[in-house]
């Protein structure tokens, strides 16, 4: 009866070692994948303390995620500038995140001079057939740079990889745009609403907007039906009548915006409307990444 008694409380106590170890286990792996995501710098504990007057938000409407020092070196790798990197969630409908200088400025020149030379008359995907078309929503002039081109581009393509998690493989070429005066881009989606356009890659999912210049007045991306109050955002009353439409985001040589044209649950986000608002002074010079759900081949 006790060598029964006692290969109970044997029993017993290897179940209860055995679920100890278990959730150890979970504990280490939790906290070895939140090491990785802090060592890359994709994820960082909010604080306030080092965040300007002029950047910081009000936590009901923005987080902003803590910033890093780099050293920045030039295209060819020699640089002595510093810079900060931090990231804020600007809205969860549509998932918006704007990422502070993720282009240097030698990066933004080196687009700009590659992309100059052969900038003609933006275009619209037609629906039906997939080719080209003019379009009076879309005034700007611009041109692709295949995926891939050169060491430069070839490194902001596996930066805008590591910051979205999506492979290199599975977007597009970068598309520059130059906006005059005067120059807009109606909202519109990203996404496409017929079988032909997502034959290759399948559907766009999200989309990194790098912005390459400064605007003076105006050139804002505003998402128009963006859900929440965004009147409080500083700054708000120095943008245009265009912007206060909703959701914006005022251009800024080297940052980088990401939103999601799909949700997670991989339906497609209406929240994810956009356009570029009208420039009113000045030029406006921006660098698109559009990234498909599966490989996009070239």
């Amino acid at each position: 009866m006790r060598k029964g008694r006692n290969l109970l409380v044997r029993h017993h106590q290897g179940k209860r070692s055995s679920t100890v170890a278990l959730v150890l286990s979970m504990l280490l792996m939790l906290t070895i994948v939140l090491l990785v995501l802090l060592a890359l710098g994709i994820f960082s504990l909010p604080i306030g303390s080092d965040v300007d007057d002029d950047s910081s938000f009000y936590l009901h409407d923005r987080i902003t995620f803590k910033r890093k020092r780099i050293l920045v070196g030039d295209i060819d790798g020699d640089g002595t500038e510093k810079r900060d990197q931090w990231t804020e969630i600007l809205s969860w409908e549509p998932r918006a995140f704007l990422y502070h200088n993720f282009l240097s400025k030698e990066e933004c020149e080196y687009l700009i001079n590659l992309a100059k030379p052969h900038m003609a008359k933006s275009t619209v995907v037609d629906s039906k057939t997939g080719q080209s078309k003019d379009s009076r929503v879309r005034t700007s002039s611009g041109t692709f740079l295949r995926r891939g081109r050169d060491k430069v581009i070839r490194n902001i393509e596996k930066r805008i990889a590591d910051f979205t998690f999506i492979p290199v493989e599975h977007g597009e070429g970068l598309q520059v745009l130059h906006y005059e005066e005067g120059q807009k881009y109606e909202p519109h989606f990203d996404y496409f609403l017929d079988e032909f356009n997502t034959k290759n890659g399948g559907q766009r999912i999200a989309t990194v907007l790098m912005y390459l210049s400064d605007v003076e007045e105006g050139g804002e991306t505003v998402f128009p039906a963006a859900e929440g109050d965004f009147r409080s955002k500083p700054g708000w009353n120095n943008s245009s009548e265009c912007a206060k439409k909703g959701l914006h985001v005022k251009p800024k040589m080297g940052d980088a915006l990401l939103f999601w044209s799909m949700r997670p649950d991989a339906t497609l986000d209406p929240s994810s409307l956009h356009g570029g608002c009208p420039v009113i002074k000045g030029n406006k010079w921006s660098s698109t990444k559009w990234m498909h759900v599966e490989e996009y081949k070239i």
